[in-house]
């Protein structure tokens, strides 16, 4: 069993991951996303809001689960064995944004994938809160749910095919 990873004191982001929706989308995807081994952890923790929370609705790709609510620190404790031991790479096929003053919600399809270039071997959204204050942008919340035979992707959440 691999030991807990120490966590720091919250380091200030990088400007350009938290300068607009897409950049802290962005950040959020190619943070954990990577061959097997450590991720840093100092720049995920620095996209979140203090008390922001990670909600997986059902069944993940490294175990099966209920509804779990969690702190990005309760997360990386749970995610980190993963992470440490496959690679997986994560990332956006389709986005549906809505925006009202300083908050905004995102649907984000997304394809989780052992390799770059790779199939698929997981689909699902999330559906990301964020907020926009003290002159940049913070993950408030990200609930998602993997998309399984029973419960499969709308079409409206899907890339269009040409």
């Amino acid at each position: 069993m691999s030991e807990s990873v120490q966590l720091p004191a919250k380091e200030k982001p990088r400007p350009e991951d938290v300068s607009s929706p897409d950049a802290i989308i962005k950040a959020m995807y190619d943070n954990i996303s990577g061959p097997a081994g450590p991720r840093n952890w100092y720049r995920q923790r620095s996209l979140y809001l203090d008390g922001a929370r990670l909600i997986p609705i059902g069944n993940r790709v490294h175990k099966e689960s209920d509804l779990q609510i969690m702190s990005i620190d309760e997360w990386i404790r749970d995610a980190e064995k993963y992470f440490s031991e496959n690679d997986f790479y994560e990332s956006e096929i389709m986005r549906k944004i809505d925006r009202f003053g300083n908050m905004v919600q995102v649907f984000s399809t997304y394809a989780a994938r052992h390799s770059i270039d790779g199939e698929p071997f997981a689909r699902g959204i999330n559906s990301i809160q964020l907020l926009e204050k003290d002159d940049r942008w913070w993950i408030v919340t990200v609930m998602w749910e993997n998309e399984s035979k029973d419960n499969p992707i709308p079409e409206e959440f899907l890339p269009y095919l040409w």
